[in-house]
């Protein structure tokens, strides 16, 4: 099967056709022909207005609930997702049931990943049911495809612990991804802790209870030299924190997700249960810093934090609501129309190639004879996320019906083409 992509500007800084608008012919899973323009017939043309396209996107941390919580998402329909939102790899949290902490569990979603549309890559539990007491089995799960380790929304809490974990991933140069809360401070919390949780009524989760988890693991890893990754931060303070280790030279990396960066506590006047987050949304001040952060390129990735939740979960008061949202097909447009000051090449780097770096995917790149991984994307187009378009087992959003600036026209990986 041929694929034409028609008149679109290659946004790629290894291909020596960055910047330019070019024809692309693939054949199967391979660019056979990049030129100006192409008459070659192909079974399949893609050509869209203002159409750009870089190698394929990466999120670094969703939710796929499989197995075990298919009830809220499927690999496949989590994958379905991820192609929607522009994506053809994703890294699927451990947090199911049973608990990927051995290489049969990560052998399950690697088997079963094969026939869906994007590459799906396991975290593996940095310890054992994540009960934060036993290191699991990372040595092995590496070896069968974990592709980083983490115990993912009960981050691990002991010092002892996660310093011993740091140390063991280093023997196969491996990168532990932490979200940064203590569970001891604000455990009671619903919202950031200020002004607005006073104004609500509702407990507050202070912001030291985040910042206090990353300035111990920068202190673990300065200690051990080894691979940190901090993903969905939320505070100024953390930036500065991470800022100042980056220029220390230290093997950290970080993330921030779509809605932090698009919404901070004072959205939270009405209730809305789908801006029920953990790490929660802060204040205007912190969001205006992430914002500043991911601009100057301090921030190396953005990640979905793709977390689905049912009905029941969601229409609820806000005490009873659990944290999380739907993330995958918004993102893209979300960050595009908080910061539309960014370059296409600043967006490719936040997608695609900051994350194939911090964590060793194959490299590849847009030139004749290359592997055909790209996402495709226009800064002005538009997207409405709505229940009709949903590809997500979960509606969790509160992005839902709200117009966001930008479109991904879709993905080409494993030798097909999904279009939106």
């Amino acid at each position: 099967m041929k694929i034409l992509i028609r008149q679109a500007t290659i946004i790629d800084e290894q291909s020596p056709f960055n910047g330019l608008i070019k024809d692309i012919l693939v054949e199967k899973d391979q660019i056979i022909a990049i030129a100006d323009h192409i008459k070659e017939s192909a079974d399949q043309i893609i050509e869209s207005p203002d159409l750009l396209v870089s190698v394929g996107w990466v999120d670094t941390f969703a939710h796929f609930c499989d197995p075990g919580i298919e009830y809220k998402e499927t690999l496949e329909t989590g994958s379905e997702a991820a192609a929607a939102g522009g994506f053809t790899h994703v890294f699927v949290l451990p947090n199911t049931d049973p608990v990927v902490d051995n290489k049969s569990q990560v052998s399950y979603i690697v088997q079963n990943s094969y026939s869906l549309p994007v590459s799906i890559h396991p975290i593996g539990a940095i310890t054992k049911k994540i009960e934060g007491k036993d290191l699991a089995e990372m040595y092995d799960m590496n070896n069968n495809g974990a592709i980083a380790f983490s115990d993912g929304l009960s981050p691990v809490q002991t010092a002892g612990l996660f310093l011993k974990a740091l140390l063991y991933v280093k023997a196969f140069d491996g990168v532990l991804i932490q979200v940064p809360i203590d569970k001891s401070i604000g455990s009671g919390g619903l919202i950031n802790e200020g002004i607005i949780s006073t104004q609500l009524g509702l407990p507050g989760i202070p912001a030291i209870s985040e910042e206090t988890i990353i300035k111990r693991d920068i202190d673990l890893a300065r200690y051990t030299d080894s691979k940190l990754h901090i993903t969905g931060i939320s505070t100024a303070t953390s930036i500065e924190l991470i800022t100042e280790a980056k220029k220390e030279g230290l093997n950290i990396s970080c993330s921030v997700t779509p809605y932090q960066l698009h919404f901070c506590d004072e959205d939270l006047v009405n209730y809305d249960t789908n801006l029920k987050l953990n790490p929660p949304l802060r204040t205007r001040k912190d969001m205006l810093a992430l914002q500043k952060a991911v601009k100057e390129g301090w921030i190396d990735c953005i990640a979905s934090n793709h977390l689905p939740q049912n009905w029941d979960n969601k229409i609820c008061e806000f005490e009873y609501a659990k944290s999380g949202m739907i993330g995958l097909q918004t993102s893209y447009p979300a960050v595009n129309s908080i910061l539309p000051e960014l370059s296409s090449e600043q967006i490719v780097a936040l997608f695609s190639t900051n994350a194939r770096k911090i964590f060793d995917l194959p490299a590849t790149n847009i030139n004749v004879g290359s592997k055909a991984e790209l996402s495709l994307f226009s800064r002005n187009g538009t997207t409405t996320l709505t229940a009709g378009n949903n590809k997500s087992k979960s509606i969790n959003s509160a992005f839902l019906e709200k117009e966001l600036k930008g479109k991904v026209l879709g993905i080409l990986h494993k030798g097909k083409i999904i279009t939106n």
